[in-house]
Protein backbone atom coordinates (compact mmCIF):
# COMPACT_ATOMS: atom_id res chain seq x y z
CA UNK A 1 0.00 0.00 0.00
CA UNK A 2 1.12 3.28 -0.74
CA UNK A 3 2.60 5.57 2.29
CA UNK A 4 0.79 8.75 0.20
CA UNK A 5 -2.26 7.53 -0.69
CA UNK A 6 -4.27 9.95 -3.36
CA UNK A 7 -8.16 11.33 -3.39
CA UNK A 8 -9.51 13.79 -5.64
CA UNK A 9 -9.54 17.13 -5.47
CA UNK A 10 -12.49 17.94 -8.32
CA UNK A 11 -10.39 16.32 -11.40
CA UNK A 12 -7.65 16.78 -10.01
CA UNK A 13 -5.50 14.02 -7.98
CA UNK A 14 -3.85 15.13 -4.66
CA UNK A 15 -2.17 13.24 -1.67
CA UNK A 16 -5.32 12.12 0.66
CA UNK A 17 -3.81 14.57 3.63
CA UNK A 18 -4.01 17.72 1.19
CA UNK A 19 -7.52 17.28 0.58
CA UNK A 20 -9.00 18.78 3.62
CA UNK A 21 -7.16 22.18 3.35
CA UNK A 22 -7.60 22.48 -0.41
CA UNK A 23 -11.52 22.12 0.54
CA UNK A 24 -11.33 24.74 3.85
CA UNK A 25 -9.43 27.36 1.14
CA UNK A 26 -12.48 27.07 -1.02
CA UNK A 27 -14.86 27.38 1.83
CA UNK A 28 -13.19 30.26 3.64
CA UNK A 29 -13.18 32.12 0.18
CA UNK A 30 -16.76 31.92 -1.03
CA UNK A 31 -18.39 32.20 3.03
CA UNK A 32 -19.19 35.41 2.54
CA UNK A 33 -21.15 35.05 -0.81
CA UNK A 34 -22.21 31.59 -0.09
CA UNK A 35 -25.69 32.01 0.13
CA UNK A 36 -26.27 34.53 -3.24
CA UNK A 37 -24.30 32.16 -4.94
CA UNK A 38 -26.62 29.34 -3.74
CA UNK A 39 -29.87 31.40 -5.13
CA UNK A 40 -28.01 31.85 -8.53
CA UNK A 41 -26.31 29.25 -9.31
CA UNK A 42 -29.93 27.10 -8.67
CA UNK A 43 -32.42 29.50 -9.81
CA UNK A 44 -33.50 29.00 -6.12
CA UNK A 45 -34.11 25.23 -6.40
CA UNK A 46 -31.76 24.87 -3.28
CA UNK A 47 -34.61 26.03 -1.46
CA UNK A 48 -36.94 23.62 -2.91
CA UNK A 49 -34.88 20.61 -2.17
CA UNK A 50 -33.90 21.62 1.22
CA UNK A 51 -37.46 21.61 2.08
CA UNK A 52 -38.39 18.18 0.97
CA UNK A 53 -35.18 17.68 3.20
CA UNK A 54 -36.79 18.67 6.13
CA UNK A 55 -40.29 17.23 5.39
CA UNK A 56 -38.67 13.98 4.72
CA UNK A 57 -36.27 14.33 8.29
CA UNK A 58 -39.95 13.61 10.22
CA UNK A 59 -37.98 16.16 13.02
CA UNK A 60 -40.98 16.04 16.06
CA UNK A 61 -40.77 17.85 19.54
CA UNK A 62 -38.13 17.29 21.29
CA UNK A 63 -35.61 15.50 19.18
CA UNK A 64 -32.11 15.81 18.77
CA UNK A 65 -30.68 16.24 15.19
CA UNK A 66 -27.17 16.85 13.85
CA UNK A 67 -26.98 18.74 10.90
CA UNK A 68 -23.54 18.32 9.14
CA UNK A 69 -21.30 20.24 6.94
CA UNK A 70 -24.00 22.24 7.98
CA UNK A 71 -22.50 25.45 6.67
CA UNK A 72 -25.16 28.56 7.11
CA UNK A 73 -27.61 26.53 8.71
CA UNK A 74 -30.44 26.46 6.22
CA UNK A 75 -31.35 23.06 7.60
CA UNK A 76 -30.32 23.53 11.38
CA UNK A 77 -32.91 26.59 11.68
CA UNK A 78 -36.30 24.38 10.27
CA UNK A 79 -35.27 21.76 12.46
CA UNK A 80 -34.93 24.28 15.61
CA UNK A 81 -38.17 25.44 14.52
CA UNK A 82 -39.33 21.58 14.49
CA UNK A 83 -37.97 20.45 17.91
CA UNK A 84 -39.22 23.26 20.18
CA UNK A 85 -37.74 23.97 23.43
CA UNK A 86 -37.38 20.38 24.74
CA UNK A 87 -35.05 19.06 21.74
CA UNK A 88 -31.68 20.18 20.54
CA UNK A 89 -30.37 20.95 17.37
CA UNK A 90 -26.14 21.10 17.08
CA UNK A 91 -24.88 22.79 13.78
CA UNK A 92 -21.63 20.92 12.95
CA UNK A 93 -18.90 21.90 10.17
CA UNK A 94 -15.33 21.49 9.31
CA UNK A 95 -14.86 25.01 8.40
CA UNK A 96 -14.72 27.92 10.93
CA UNK A 97 -16.18 30.80 8.04
CA UNK A 98 -18.74 28.83 7.09
CA UNK A 99 -19.75 27.82 10.52
CA UNK A 100 -19.06 31.19 12.22
CA UNK A 101 -21.59 32.70 9.18
CA UNK A 102 -24.14 30.04 9.53
CA UNK A 103 -24.62 30.70 14.00
CA UNK A 104 -24.96 33.87 13.20
CA UNK A 105 -27.67 33.37 11.05
CA UNK A 106 -29.48 31.47 13.66
CA UNK A 107 -29.04 33.90 16.50
CA UNK A 108 -30.43 36.87 14.18
CA UNK A 109 -33.86 34.29 13.80
CA UNK A 110 -33.68 33.52 17.87
CA UNK A 111 -32.09 29.96 17.27
CA UNK A 112 -29.04 29.90 20.19
CA UNK A 113 -28.22 26.63 18.12
CA UNK A 114 -24.58 25.15 19.58
CA UNK A 115 -22.19 25.61 16.85
CA UNK A 116 -19.28 22.48 16.81
CA UNK A 117 -16.53 22.86 14.38
CA UNK A 118 -15.56 19.24 13.49
CA UNK A 119 -14.85 16.84 10.64
CA UNK A 120 -17.31 14.65 9.90
CA UNK A 121 -14.64 11.74 9.97
CA UNK A 122 -14.03 11.76 13.43
CA UNK A 123 -17.34 13.41 15.14
CA UNK A 124 -17.20 14.40 18.70
CA UNK A 125 -20.30 12.94 19.63
CA UNK A 126 -21.59 10.06 21.86
CA UNK A 127 -22.74 6.89 20.37
CA UNK A 128 -26.38 6.67 19.46
CA UNK A 129 -26.72 10.68 20.81
CA UNK A 130 -29.06 11.82 17.98
CA UNK A 131 -32.53 11.04 15.82
CA UNK A 132 -31.55 12.58 12.87
CA UNK A 133 -28.63 13.12 11.14
CA UNK A 134 -28.20 15.43 7.85
CA UNK A 135 -25.76 16.26 5.67
CA UNK A 136 -26.44 18.23 2.46
CA UNK A 137 -24.17 19.03 -0.01
CA UNK A 138 -21.33 18.09 2.30
CA UNK A 139 -20.27 14.30 2.01
CA UNK A 140 -19.26 15.10 -2.05
CA UNK A 141 -16.08 17.07 -0.26
CA UNK A 142 -15.21 14.75 2.72
CA UNK A 143 -12.18 12.51 1.92
CA UNK A 144 -12.77 9.82 3.17
CA UNK A 145 -16.91 9.03 2.34
CA UNK A 146 -16.98 5.82 4.04
CA UNK A 147 -15.59 6.87 6.78
CA UNK A 148 -17.80 10.02 7.36
CA UNK A 149 -20.91 7.75 6.48
CA UNK A 150 -19.75 5.21 9.51
CA UNK A 151 -19.35 8.06 11.90
CA UNK A 152 -22.82 9.47 10.89
CA UNK A 153 -24.89 5.99 11.43
CA UNK A 154 -22.38 5.56 15.03
CA UNK A 155 -24.40 8.93 16.77
CA UNK A 156 -27.57 7.62 15.60
CA UNK A 157 -30.07 6.49 17.73
CA UNK A 158 -31.50 3.08 17.14
CA UNK A 159 -34.66 3.61 14.87
CA UNK A 160 -32.78 6.71 13.51
CA UNK A 161 -32.40 8.38 10.05
CA UNK A 162 -29.67 9.61 8.02
CA UNK A 163 -30.88 12.20 5.27
CA UNK A 164 -27.84 12.55 2.65
CA UNK A 165 -28.59 15.33 0.22
CA UNK A 166 -26.27 15.81 -2.44
CA UNK A 167 -25.24 16.67 -6.20
CA UNK A 168 -25.94 13.46 -8.37
CA UNK A 169 -26.25 12.31 -11.86
CA UNK A 170 -28.67 14.24 -14.03
CA UNK A 171 -30.81 12.53 -16.62
CA UNK A 172 -28.86 11.80 -19.42
CA UNK A 173 -30.56 13.51 -22.21
CA UNK A 174 -30.06 16.64 -19.92
CA UNK A 175 -26.19 16.18 -19.48
CA UNK A 176 -24.87 17.91 -22.22
CA UNK A 177 -26.80 20.97 -21.56
CA UNK A 178 -25.94 20.94 -17.47
CA UNK A 179 -22.46 20.04 -18.35
CA UNK A 180 -22.01 23.55 -20.06
CA UNK A 181 -23.87 25.20 -17.79
CA UNK A 182 -21.52 23.84 -15.08
CA UNK A 183 -18.70 24.70 -16.91
CA UNK A 184 -19.08 27.93 -18.31
CA UNK A 185 -21.89 29.53 -16.53
CA UNK A 186 -20.93 28.40 -12.85
CA UNK A 187 -17.42 30.14 -13.12
CA UNK A 188 -18.34 33.06 -14.37
CA UNK A 189 -20.94 33.36 -12.15
CA UNK A 190 -18.20 32.68 -9.38
CA UNK A 191 -15.73 35.43 -10.61
CA UNK A 192 -18.62 38.11 -10.77
CA UNK A 193 -20.25 37.94 -7.96
CA UNK A 194 -17.96 35.71 -5.35
CA UNK A 195 -14.64 36.81 -7.23
CA UNK A 196 -13.78 33.52 -7.19
CA UNK A 197 -13.81 31.41 -10.59
CA UNK A 198 -11.43 28.45 -9.36
CA UNK A 199 -13.72 27.15 -6.34
CA UNK A 200 -17.36 26.84 -8.60
CA UNK A 201 -15.18 25.57 -11.24
CA UNK A 202 -13.83 22.88 -8.58
CA UNK A 203 -17.72 22.53 -7.64
CA UNK A 204 -18.61 20.95 -10.74
CA UNK A 205 -15.75 19.39 -11.18
CA UNK A 206 -16.51 17.36 -7.63
CA UNK A 207 -20.50 16.82 -8.88
CA UNK A 208 -18.74 14.41 -11.52
CA UNK A 209 -16.46 12.42 -9.00
CA UNK A 210 -19.25 11.92 -6.27
CA UNK A 211 -20.55 8.40 -6.41
CA UNK A 212 -23.98 8.49 -8.64
CA UNK A 213 -27.19 7.54 -6.84
CA UNK A 214 -27.11 3.49 -6.83
CA UNK A 215 -23.03 3.52 -5.56
CA UNK A 216 -24.13 6.11 -2.74
CA UNK A 217 -26.86 3.93 -1.66
CA UNK A 218 -24.64 1.14 -1.81
CA UNK A 219 -21.90 2.80 0.03
CA UNK A 220 -24.76 3.81 3.17
CA UNK A 221 -25.89 0.07 3.38
CA UNK A 222 -21.86 -1.10 3.68
CA UNK A 223 -22.33 1.73 6.48
CA UNK A 224 -24.51 -0.25 8.34
CA UNK A 225 -27.34 1.88 7.35
CA UNK A 226 -30.64 -0.16 6.51
CA UNK A 227 -34.00 1.06 4.77
CA UNK A 228 -31.60 2.66 1.94
CA UNK A 229 -33.76 4.42 -0.90
CA UNK A 230 -32.85 8.00 -2.31
CA UNK A 231 -35.03 10.46 -4.57
CA UNK A 232 -34.38 11.89 -7.60
CA UNK A 233 -34.94 15.50 -7.88
CA UNK A 234 -34.60 18.40 -10.76
CA UNK A 235 -34.31 15.11 -13.03
CA UNK A 236 -31.29 13.96 -11.11
CA UNK A 237 -29.34 17.27 -10.79
CA UNK A 238 -29.86 16.55 -7.41
CA UNK A 239 -30.85 13.33 -4.92
CA UNK A 240 -31.95 12.95 -1.47
CA UNK A 241 -30.76 9.29 0.05
CA UNK A 242 -31.98 7.96 3.24
CA UNK A 243 -31.17 5.78 5.59
CA UNK A 244 -31.98 3.89 9.34
CA UNK A 245 -29.95 2.49 11.86
CA UNK A 246 -32.03 -0.38 13.15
Amino acid sequence: MSDNPSTHFGYETIPENEKAGRVGDVFSSVASKYDVMNDLMSFGLHRIWKRFTIGHAGVRPGMSVLDVAGGTGDLARAFARAVGPSGMVVLSDINGAMLERGRARLLDVGHDVPAVQCDAEHLPFADSRFDVVTVAFGLRNMTHKDVALNEMRRVLRPGGRLLVLEFSRVWQPLAPLYDAYSFRVLPWLGSRVAGDADSYRYLAESIRVHPDQAELASMMQRAGLERVEWFNLSAGVCALHVGYRL
